[in-house]
């Protein structure tokens, strides 16, 4: 990766005009070029065939278009779904995942390469944290997952590798590019971002006053259970945590969704679900269950489907909305 070079696919339309203008150039070649780069989704300046050869030649030497590439897909003989693993333009590795539903595609895309917030049950995290992504690097998963499937992405969630709020400036570059008109212009309803609760940016980003989805991984009933699971617990209470998805719910009308990660014996008792219902049965939320996948790094077991469902009922019948997730 060339560190002089500027990643132009990071720039949001209005800075792009900015930086044209900068070097001598019309603001309506921002236009061009953002189309270029987010709606045709092209991979080089030569592909840009109505701006001049001279412009070409200009934009390759002062930014570079952040190549984000297949290195392997698995595809789900059950149920369609495809998984990813892109390289970076620095040889790092990131995964991201097409699932299709009858309401349209979904993609779960990663963040950053690694993660520092070490849960448990994750195997992203055991590494540690390499880096942040470049918004450029977050939407490009999505454009290679449309120029390969050939369809269009309906629903996006930051879910995969990383923590979405330990990246935060990128992040909201990335919604706002994503969201806007001059882009994909997919509609904040239909993005999701995940965070294992750091109550600062959740704060701050319920004063953006955007139309998202925010998915705040729980994982455990209590406070002591939480911590067993999750080392950010140790940094932040989860009164405080509750209390965080309040302010955001009041301040965007945004429902806020649980992401509950069913571990055998860990979290999925009659006591988890008496205590889940205590904390949750008042809120306007949605939980969703998800049986964890083993990982050889540690012992964790999944749920069988019966103990998975006996314990979605519980919820269900203290009037809380649930899904399994597959």
């Amino acid at each position: 990766m060339n560190q002089e070079k500027k990643d132009i696919g990071s720039f949001p339309f209005e800075e792009l005009k900015e930086e044209m203008t900068l070097i001598g150039e019309k603001a309506f070649r921002a236009k061009q070029i953002y189309e270029w780069l987010h709606v045709k989704l092209v991979r080089s300046f030569d592909e840009m065939t109505n701006i001049s050869k001279a412009l070409r030649e200009k934009l390759a030497r002062a930014y570079e278009i952040r190549e984000v590439e297949m290195l392997d897909r698995q595809v789900s003989a059950i149920n369609g779904t495809n998984k990813f693993l892109f390289r970076l333009s620095d040889g790092h590795v990131v995964e991201s995942v097409l699932m299709r539903y009858k309401h349209g595609n979904s993609v779960c895309i990663s963040s950053q390469v690694g993660c520092r917030m070490g849960c448990r049950f994750c195997a992203s995290t055991i590494g540690g944290l390499e880096r942040n992504l470049t918004p450029s690097e977050m939407l490009g998963q999505i454009y290679q997952i449309q120029r390969i499937s050939g369809e269009r992405v309906a629903n996006v969630v930051v879910m995969g590798t990383g923590e979405p709020l330990d990246n935060y400036d990128n992040l909201l570059k990335f919604i706002r590019m994503l969201t806007d008109e001059h882009g994909l212009h997919i509609s904040q309803r239909n993005l999701t971002v995940s965070t294992c609760g750091i109550v600062p940016k959740m704060l701050e980003l319920a004063e953006e006053h955007l139309q998202i989805t925010l998915a705040l991984s729980l994982h455990g009933s209590t406070q002591e259970k939480r911590k067993k699971l999750m080392p950010v617990a140790n940094k932040y209470e989860l009164s405080e945590v509750l209390e965080a998805c309040d302010i955001y719910f009041e301040k965007t009308g945004r429902r806020m969704t649980f992401e509950y990660s069913l571990v055998h014996g860990v979290n999925d008792t009659e006591e988890d679900a008496r205590e889940l219902i205590t904390l949750l049965s008042h809120k306007n939320c949605h939980i969703n269950l998800i049986p964890v996948n083993p990982i050889k790094e540690r012992d964790f077991e999944r749920p069988t489907r019966e103990a998975a469902e006996k314990f979605k009922n519980k919820l269900e019948k203290s009037g809380i909305n649930v899904t399994i997730r597959r």
